[in-house]
């Protein structure tokens, strides 16, 4: 089984960057994508949130240096916010990547 997203969108919402018990900076953020997309046949609009997760250095720190507002391009896997909660838990991204797009508006 395959378990892999890439994703661009805007970060609309940052929480602080913390560390875990051992050590571990952990951020966290909600983007925002927008795109659109033909499914059978037919464009639609897609609008949804998202949220991301990235731990570690330097990547926890990259995520925390963007700005809210800002476009970005990342890329990890799916997982529930809280890997040992019940199955209507959110889904978010584990970030493996994550890069500050130029703003094109």
């Amino acid at each position: 089984m395959t378990n892999r997203v890439e994703l661009t969108g805007r970060l609309v919402e940052k929480t602080e960057l913390r560390h875990s018990p051992a050590g571990v900076p952990i951020a966290r953020a909600l983007m925002e994508h927008e795109s659109g997309q033909t499914e059978a046949g037919v464009e639609r609009w897609i609008r949804f949130l998202v949220g991301l997760r990235a731990a570690g250095t330097p990547l926890a720190e990259a995520l925390d240096a963007i700005p809210t507002g800002a476009p970005v391009e990342v890329s990890g896997v799916l997982l529930r916010s809280r890997q040992g909660g019940a199955d209507t838990d959110p889904i978010i991204i584990s970030v493996s990547r994550v890069v500050r797009l130029t703003d094109t508006a």
